[in-house]
């Protein structure tokens, strides 16, 4: 997989979102960018089916605006019990322009007097280069609580406690969470390919094999 950049976009107006990929990108030497360094960012319309639909065409939108190598994600709450909801509508479960706090207190609502509460967070994760587009998918399973609990993190994480935590997202510190959330994972797949690629790009080292004028590859 060609990736031969050095800067790379964040496709994103979310600020939480933007510090969440920044720190998980901090490993490598990338000059990072977003919307916030533009005087004049565009928030492109979430409008799209699918989680994937949606962080392709912001990814789409960013690379052809900048040039630049565009990395965005959708993510989705999809609860069992809800059918999968909310879903891709996750960010506006209550309405447009809502609060973080208008959405879960509409989950809560609709989970009241329900006994599975099994959900899931995804992410999918697109990059749109000018060699291609690129997807990778990170999941993290848990349950929604009752009650919020915390003051970290944002969105749905006061009432997601993943699978094997007694504490929410929101409890947790950012690197616990980074390290096994539905983000983390998807970019830890892309770092991982990242890593190949750089590797796979190291010069070689040329090896003097005592004759003038050769080395030791060719």
């Amino acid at each position: 997989m060609a990736m031969p950049f050095s800067t790379l976009f964040l496709a994103s107006g979310n600020p939480h979102k933007i510090e969440e990929l920044t720190d998980l990108l901090a490993p490598f030497s990338l000059e990072l960018r977003s919307t916030k360094d533009l005087s004049d960012p565009h928030e492109v319309e979430e409008d799209q089916p699918t989680l994937e639909g949606n962080a392709l065409k912001k990814a789409r939108f960013w690379f052809d605006a900048t040039g630049i190598p565009a990395l965005a994600d959708d993510t989705g709450l999809e609860v069992h019990s809800l059918d999968g909801a909310p879903g891709v509508y996750s960010a506006r479960y209550a309405g447009e322009n809502v609060t973080y706090q208008d959405n879960v207190d509409k989950l809560l609502r609709e989970l009241k007097g329900k006994t599975d509460r099994r959900a899931r967070f995804r992410t999918v994760l697109a990059l749109v280069t000018a060699d291609g587009e690129y997807t990778w998918e990170g999941v993290c399973d848990g349950v929604i609580t009752e009650y919020p609990a915390g003051g970290g993190g944002f969105g749905y994480d006061p009432v997601f406690r993943p699978d094997g935590y007694e504490e929410t997202f929101a409890e947790l510190s950012s690197a616990e969470k980074n390290r096994i959330s539905h983000r983390g994972r998807a970019l830890q797949a892309f770092a991982a390919d990242l890593e190949q690629w750089s590797e796979s790009h190291q010069p070689e080292k040329k090896e003097d094999q005592g004759t003038p004028g050769t080395s030791g590859t060719s």
